[in-house]
């Protein structure tokens, strides 16, 4: 393997075109190590028949040099469900590889790393939104994608950060309420209640990226930087949501920069979407708070080339559990 992956004039040549694409944000000292990686994986890829879906908090070298999509949680969940490949490279963190294999049931579905977990996720239990539905009974219940499978297989619908607005409003009309219990994200509950006067009754779960900031922060980032557009992440608390220029999911704020072309952003939320979003708008400043997600840095080139040469780790569902959680999920794209 060290032969095989060494820094050979061959993979520099091949790997050129990247790296003239992300040497902005990745040293030319780092390449050497990267683009072998790079080369071997995206030979594996065609091989295997395989297809890389990036998150945007993936690492510049995962999310633009072997990444096949790349995007927001709805974005990849949409491209999981189209892709004609026979395997699925989650690259993201192990919720995004359940709701792949849920939309594609006969594919295999690989996350480099089963550890990649998230603290949404681990927050609540099918159990507890049984337990919940005792407790208010005939109310809908949405669930963030960002949650476990079991857990979307007990909802009624599910959402993204991105479309949780328009999800929240359909089903309370479709319900004819004006209260959902919406989980396990009580900050993006606590900020979707607020753009949209419905009741929501929520769970005590958060993102252990985003809770962290604060609008102690924004409003020093404003200080310090002079005329900075602030985009927050509806996963921040509301106070933080309150103190930015515009909030959005992940997808929300790239879209943001590219047609406003702000002369400098800051990017309220995991730091390695700064990087990504860099590469495409050089023309814009950006202020990086580095709030790293320890579960999606479980995720690297060396784990993603292990995956495909061995096959591991398979995500395997219950099958009437997985349907189950397909409902949710098809409601959900169904309205956006």
């Amino acid at each position: 393997m060290g032969l095989e992956l060494a820094y050979t004039s061959e993979v520099a040549r091949a790997t050129a075109p990247l790296y003239a694409r992300v040497a902005a944000v990745i040293p030319e000292i780092e390449w050497p190590v990267h683009a072998p990686l790079i080369a071997e994986i995206n030979r594996l890829k065609r091989e295997r028949d395989a297809v890389i879906l990036g998150h945007n908090y993936m690492t510049p070298e995962i999310f633009h040099c072997v990444s096949d999509f790349v995007g927001d949680s709805l974005a990849l969940a949409r491209e999981a469900a189209r892709t004609d490949a026979s395997v699925i490279v989650q690259a993201g963190v192990h919720f995004m590889a359940e709701t792949s294999k849920i939309l594609s049931p006969q594919k295999i579905v690989l996350i480099p790393d089963a550890k990649a977990g998230c603290s949404l996720a681990a927050s609540i239990t099918g159990a507890d939104v049984r337990l919940l539905r005792q407790s208010h009974p005939g109310l809908p219940v949405v669930t963030y994608v960002n949650t476990s499978a079991e857990v979307k297989a007990e909802s009624d619908i599910c959402c993204t950060s991105g479309n949780a607005v328009k999800v929240v409003e359909r089903i309370a009309k479709d319900f004819g309420t004006d209260t959902v219990l919406m989980l396990p994200d009580q900050y993006l509950a606590r900020n979707v209640a607020a753009q949209t006067g419905i009741k929501v009754i929520t769970w005590e779960g958060a993102c252990e990226v985003h809770e962290r900031f604060t609008a102690e922060e924004i409003r020093a980032y404003r200080t310090a930087h002079p005329g900075v557009t602030v985009l927050a992440h509806p996963e921040c608390p509301p106070e933080v949501v309150a103190e930015a220029d515009f909030s959005g999911s992940t997808a929300g704020m790239i879209n943001y920069v590219g047609q406003h072309r702000p002369a400098r952003v800051v990017m309220v939320t995991e730091c390695s979407m700064s990087d990504n979003v860099a590469v495409e708008y050089p023309d814009v400043e950006f202020v990086r708070p580095c709030n790293l997600c320890p579960h999606m840095k479980r995720i690297t080139l060396k784990g993603i080339l292990h995956s495909l040469q061995t096959m591991t780790t398979k995500v395997e569902l219950d099958p009437v559990m997985s349907a189950r959680a397909k409902v949710a999920i098809d409601r959900m794209l169904a309205i956006t």
